[in-house]
C-alpha cells in the first residue's frame, strides 16, 4: 500500500500493530522502529503514541497476537489430538513470526490476565487436568509439551539460520574431513542425514518428538 494510500485510512491500534507485525516478519524486531512503523503507515512518529505508549508495549501487543494464533481445540476433542493440535499450530505460528519466539519466553509483558499467552497456558493445564491427570502429572506434562514447543523451535530456528547463510554446510564439510570413519562412524552418518534431509524435515522432526512427549504422557496417565 503506498503512503498516499496510507493517509486516507484512520490510524488505529489495529493498524498499528498489522504494520509492525509485517515489519517484523520482513527484518526481525532488531529492524523494527517507531520511525520506520510511522513510515510504514505514512503518518508522523507521534502519531503512534495516541495508540501504543512506547516500543515495549508495541511490542508485547504484536508477541501476544502471535500466540493469539495458536489453536485452542474444544473438548470435543480427546486431549491428546487436542494438545497435539494446539502443540502444532504454535509451532507453526512461532515459524511464520520467528522474532517472537524470544519475547514469549520473557517475563516482562507476561502478566496482563487478559493476554493471549495467559488464555493459552489455562487451556493447556485445564485440558490435562480435565482428561484426570492429577496436578503433579499436570504440572510435569505442561513442562513437557511447552519446553517442546518453544526450545524445538528456538532450535530450529537457529538451525535454520545457519542453513541459510551456507554455515552448516560448509562447517559439516570441514567436520567431515577431520573425522575418521572408524572412531565416529554414526555422526558421520548423523551429519549426512541432516546434508540431505528433505524440505519441511523440521516439521517432521517436532512432530516426531511432540508424539513421543504425548505418548509417555499418555502411559503415565494410564499409571495413575
Amino acid at each position: 500500500m503506498s503512503e498516499q494510500a496510507n493517509t486516507r485510512l484512520p490510524l488505529s491500534r489495529e493498524r498499528v500493530f498489522e504494520a509492525a507485525i509485517r515489519l517484523a516478519d520482513e527484518g526481525g524486531l532488531e529492524s523494527l522502529t517507531m520511525r520506520k512503523l510511522a513510515g510504514d503507515l505514512g503518518v508522523e512518529a507521534m502519531s503512534l503514541y495516541h495508540h501504543v505508549a512506547n516500543k515495549n508495549d508495541l511490542v508485547s501487543n504484536i508477541v501476544d497476537r502471535v500466540v493469539a494464533e495458536f489453536e485452542l481445540p474444544t473438548h470435543e476433542e480427546s486431549w491428546e489430538t487436542a494438545v497435539r493440535r494446539c502443540a502444532v499450530s504454535a509451532h507453526e505460528a512461532l515459524m511464520r513470526h520467528p522474532w517472537a519466539c524470544n519475547p514469549v519466553l520473557s517475563p516482562s509483558g507476561m502478566f496482563d490476565a487478559f493476554s493471549a499467552r495467559m488464555r493459552y497456558m489455562e487451556w493447556l493445564l485445564g485440558r490435562l487436568r480435565d482428561a484426570g491427570f492429577t496436578p503433579e502429572l499436570t504440572y510435569q506434562g505442561y513442562h513437557a509439551v511447552d519446553s517442546h514447543i518453544f526450545g524445538f523451535t528456538l532450535w530450529q530456528l537457529g538451525h535454520s539460520a545457519a542453513t541459510t547463510t551456507a554455515v552448516v554446510p560448509d562447517l559439516a564439510t570441514a567436520v567431515l574431513q577431520e573425522l575418521s570413519d572408524a572412531e565416529f562412524p554414526y555422526l558421520i552418518e548423523h551429519i549426512h542425514q541432516h546434508l540431505e534431509a528433505p524440505a519441511g524435515d523440521g516439521v517432521r522432526a517436532f512432530e516426531f518428538g511432540l508424539d513421543l512427549i504425548l505418548d509417555g504422557l499418555k502411559r503415565a496417565h494410564a499409571r495413575g
